[in-house]
Order: structure tokens, then sequence, then C-alpha cells
């Protein structure tokens, strides 16, 4: 947005007139980015007008536009239409665009209804508890715009494997402090050396990868604490995470240079899918590599996956 249109839209919001605010609005056809290889999804309030302007020079690979928490009530409707505004100045991002909308019945049925002419690139719904939420919000976002699903509930958590009855439901994002306050869990619990904790971790990211759906890690809240927020990062790459929620620009940073593929890993998988695609064509698919040891059918599938991802 121009530094002229930002500040007029200010105004507007300031003036709490949302008849000006509709006049900006024009449905524009978008280019969807669908991309899955997204590292560092960063939240941005819909309502910040500064910071939607910024969208395009930010250091991420994917934002969210944030209407639920965080943005008062008196604000959401023109959060709700700042972000099919930012949508329709985008028609083509090198960031994947998500409008995190509010619970299906909280409004977020509403805003999912005008958000649909602007085609963001996925719609996230949070407050999720069964299967059948998962199939309302199917049916309510307009294909192909993939759905995302907040696991923040505790009826969501065991119904978990159940939440993807559609290949459009492509991502899983972890809500940890939700989800503890409904489990009547400790949130001091929350550190990267507790057992429970790493369970939860391992068993959202094992059924999302089951399931073909990109498992999201927790927001970090305190983005003050630079050093805890490395250990988290450094904990859930070990254990086969590629993405975290971020709310800073310093905290995606830091997502982005930790998660994304090196490039030493990705000659290592070149050359094991080249070695492995030759003997194949000899008929043989099970051999010792000089460099890489044992190299069979999974050990390739495998180095095909991380090339396919990087």
């Amino acid at each position: 947005m121009l530094k002229n249109e930002s500040a007029q839209l200010q105004r507007i919001v300031d003036e709490r007139d949302l008849d000006a605010l509709d006049a900006f609005l024009f449905p524009r056809k978008r280019m969807r980015n669908t991309r899955q290889d997204f590292h560092a999804p960063l939240m941005l309030s819909a309502h910040n007008i500064k910071h939607l302007s910024k969208i395009p020079q930010l250091q991420t690979d994917c934002i969210i536009l944030n209407l639920e928490d965080g943005v008062s009530p008196e604000l959401k409707p023109f959060a709700l239409r700042l972000a099919a505004l930012a949508l329709s100045k985008l028609p083509e991002c090198d960031k994947k665009i998500v409008v995190r909308v509010n619970a299906l019945d909280e409004g977020g049925e509403e805003e999912i209804a005008i958000l649909n002419a602007f085609m963001p690139d996925a719609v996230r719904i949070p407050k999720v508890r069964t299967a059948a939420d998962a199939e309302r919000a199917l049916r309510l976002v307009a294909d192909p715009v993939e759905v995302h699903l907040s696991v923040e509930t505790k009826e969501a958590w065991p119904a978990l494997a159940s939440l993807r009855p559609d290949p459009r439901i492509t991502a899983f994002y972890l809500g940890l402090l939700d989800l503890f306050a409904e489990m009547g869990l400790d949130q001091a619990l929350i550190t990267p050396e507790n057992p429970t904790l790493r369970y939860l971790l391992a068993q959202f990211l094992t059924t999302s990868r089951a399931l073909g759906v990109k498992p999201v890690s927790f927001v970090y809240q305190d983005f003050s604490d630079f050093e805890t927020f490395r250990r988290w990062l450094q904990l859930e790459k070990e254990m086969g995470y590629d993405a975290k929620g971020c709310i800073s620009p310093a905290q995606a940073d830091a997502a982005m240079r930790i998660f994304a593929a090196d490039a030493a890993a990705l000659q290592r998988a070149e050359e094991i899918v080249r070695a492995f695609e030759s003997a194949r064509r000899d008929g043989i698919t099970g051999f010792v590599h000089d460099r890489y040891g044992f190299i069979d059918e999974p050990v390739y599938k495998g180095a095909l996956g991380l090339l396919n991802k990087g």
C-alpha cells in the first residue's frame, strides 16, 4: 500500500467509518501461492495498517493475517476489510498468505463469505473440535483455497486423526496454550525439557505427517526471550518439524535460518538419488555407497522427499 493510501486508511479506521473503507474494496483475481514448504508463518494483526503495508518486505515465507485473538471486537470488522484489501493489493506474492478467521460460530462463517471473493491462499480455522467442524469449514471456504486448522481444544486432540476429510486441508497448527488451558495443565510445564510436552509434540508431528498434513509447531509468546526460542527451534528441528508459528520478524528470521534445508544436506540427497536411480537401472535396489553407507529404496525416498521440500 502506498504511504498516502495507508494514512488515509488509518484515518478511516480511527473514525470507524466502515462505508468509507468498503469503497476501497475491489475483488481481484490472485495467483494462488500453493507452496507447502513454508517455515515461519508470521502473525500480523490485520487491523494494523503499518504492518500490512510491509508484507512485501518482510523476511518470511508465510504471512498469517489475524482476525481472531489480539484484535478487539470493535476493530474486527475493520480488520476483515483490511485483510481483504491487502489480498487485493497482492495479486501475486512469494509469501503464502493465510487469513486466520474467528471461530465459525463467532463470526468466522461471515468472514469467510467475504474473504472468498479475495482468494487468500488459505483460511485458518480456530477452535476446531471434531471432524464435522473440518467438513463444515471445507464447505464454507471456496475451492481451491486451502483450509488450515488450529488444533487447540481438548476434543480436537483425540480426534486428530479424523480431522482431514479432504486433501484441501493442508496444515495443522498446534495451539499449545489453549490446549493446556482446556486440559487443565499448568503452562509452567511448557519447557523444552518437559516429557509431557515432548510427547505432545511427537504425537502431533507423527499424526499430522501420517495424514499428509503439514504440522506447524506452537507460537512462543515471549518474543523477547530469544535464547529459549532458539532452543525450541533446535528441539523441533531434531524431532522432524520444519515450521513454527512466529509473532515477530526476529522470530521469523530465526525459524527461516534453522528450518531451511542447508546446501550440504541437499547435495547429499542429490548424490543419493543419482546413485540409487543409476543402480536401479541395472536392477540393483540395495548397495553400499562409498560415502553414505547402505542405500536402499527407503533411503532413496527420504532423499527424494528432502529434495522435493528443499
